[in-house]
């Protein structure tokens, strides 16, 4: 039985990245990134918020409730207008598809693990419980 090393599975998760980043999703999500930056009403809408959030923490440490809960609103109204164009909308829908992704390698490689464990001890893969634990639940069994 082969062991692999800790520098041999990094090497192949680095394989993995590479794949991944070949994937519709990874170049959806550039290609949407880049009309965003491209988009200048975008760009002036995200340096407003950005203006607005250092006032909002400015008036927040100056204890001005009320000029910070303005600011506040100015800032939802132009993210609620940020968020109703087709292009962030977009945006946003790659990031959560390239999470997804990563998210369902992480779970395949995670529950592989697990399996490939509970098999090589003779353990039940039904149960999720290794041989051992299996020796050690059996009737009779000295615990």
């Amino acid at each position: 039985m082969t062991k692999y090393t800790k520098e041999d599975i990094i090497a192949r998760a680095r394989e993995l990245a590479n794949m991944i980043s070949d994937t519709e999703e990874v170049d959806f999500f550039k290609r949407a990134e880049a009309q965003i930056n491209a988009n200048q009403k975008i760009s002036e809408k995200i340096a407003s918020i950005k203006s607005l959030q250092k006032q909002a923490v400015n008036f927040q440490q100056y204890g001005k409730v009320e000029a910070q809960k303005m600011v506040e609103e100015k800032i939802d109204k132009i993210q609620a207008e940020l968020d109703s164009l087709p292009v962030v909308q977009e945006f946003k829908q790659s990031q959560v598809d390239v999470n997804d992704l990563l998210q369902m390698v992480a779970s395949t490689i995670s529950n592989s693990v697990t399996d490939n464990i509970i098999k090589s001890t003779g353990g039940d893969l039904l149960r999720g419980e290794t041989g051992s634990k299996v020796e050690n639940s059996a009737p009779g069994s000295c615990s």
